[in-house]
């Protein structure tokens, strides 16, 4: 009989495929043997990153690897981007994205990879207890240039801002 934990990897698993299987902007990539512990998400959303100057500079697409942790869900996923593509935003740093700020079992996968769109496309950010103090003091005197895109995703709704 499969444990409770084991579970809810395989109701995580049905409801990213079912919500995410059309949708454009996400790409899921489940890493390993079910139950899936880990996963790759590739979002075709814009974000920002600094360019060799040091400046804010717009991409396309970011890779952010979700992994669950051996108390899941009594302990929330930790995110983090990979191939060195360090995101300009004041909830992410280097080796960590910085998720919601109290973790619940009740949350699901499905919401984490959406917040984490939403926070690529600066929808949302915190500057109260940024992990990046630089992108939040950035984040207040560049209002008017962000979000930069607009979208809910595994939805149908979707309006990208063009810059």
């Amino acid at each position: 009989m499969a444990s409770v934990r084991d579970r809810r990897l395989e109701s995580d698993y049905r409801a990213l495929r079912a919500t995410f299987e059309a949708e454009d902007l996400v790409e899921i990539r489940a890493i390993g043997t079910a139950p899936f512990e880990k996963y790759m998400i590739v979002y075709k959303v814009p974000s920002l990153r600094l360019n060799s100057t040091g400046q804010p500079m717009r991409v396309d697409a970011t890779v952010v690897e979700i992994s669950l942790p051996a108390d899941y869900p009594r302990m929330p996923p930790t995110a983090r981007t990979v191939a060195g593509d360090v995101v300009f935003h004041p909830n992410f740093n280097a080796a960590k994205i910085c998720l919601a700020d109290h973790w619940s079992p009740s949350f699901q996968l499905v919401d984490i990879v959406r917040e984490i769109g939403e926070l690529l496309t600066w929808q949302k950010f915190n500057i109260r207890s940024p992990l990046n103090a630089t992108a939040a003091e950035w984040s207040q005197q560049h209002l008017n240039e962000i979000p930069l895109a607009r979208v809910h995703l595994g939805g149908n709704s979707v309006d990208i801002k063009i810059n």
